[in-house]
């Protein structure tokens, strides 16, 4: 096949795919990776999510925050394929922490299939995290 009719084909399957609706937006869960949601995406990304998401409410000036941090970001890359994993900084995300009912940090949110199913609330530890997570997984 020429280039020429390769890059014919090529348009007419990505024309197939504008006539049949607007594409999808490429997912913002990144298997491995700890992403920051906010008011904007919370939603759309926690409806969208294919597995369980542990949502991460923290503060900048919070030193258990900090503390849990880096246990966060391990979790995300151990449980690669079997979990997503965000953060939403309550400074910034007002409306969120309040929706959530989230009174301390950290407090760490479980969903799966779109709908809030654990919460645990302060420095838990990695063993406290993986108790939760244990149960949706």
């Amino acid at each position: 096949m020429s280039g020429d009719e390769e890059l014919e084909k090529i348009k007419r399957k990505m024309m197939q795919k504008m006539m049949r609706g607007e594409p999808e937006k490429p997912s913002i869960w990144r298997d491995g990776e700890v992403i920051e949601l906010n008011e904007v995406n919370f939603d759309d990304a926690i409806s969208k999510a294919s597995k369980p998401v542990l949502v991460d409410f923290w503060a900048v000036w919070c030193p258990p925050c900090r503390v849990m941090s880096p246990i966060v970001e391990e979790m995300a890359r151990d449980y690669a394929g079997k979990a997503y994993f965000a953060k939403v900084n309550v400074d910034e995300n007002q409306r969120l922490a309040l929706r959530f009912r989230v009174m301390s940090i950290p407090s760490f949110l479980l969903f799966k299939g779109g709908r809030l199913v654990d919460r645990v609330i302060g420095a838990v530890g990695r063993r406290g995290l993986e108790a939760m997570l244990r149960k949706v997984l």
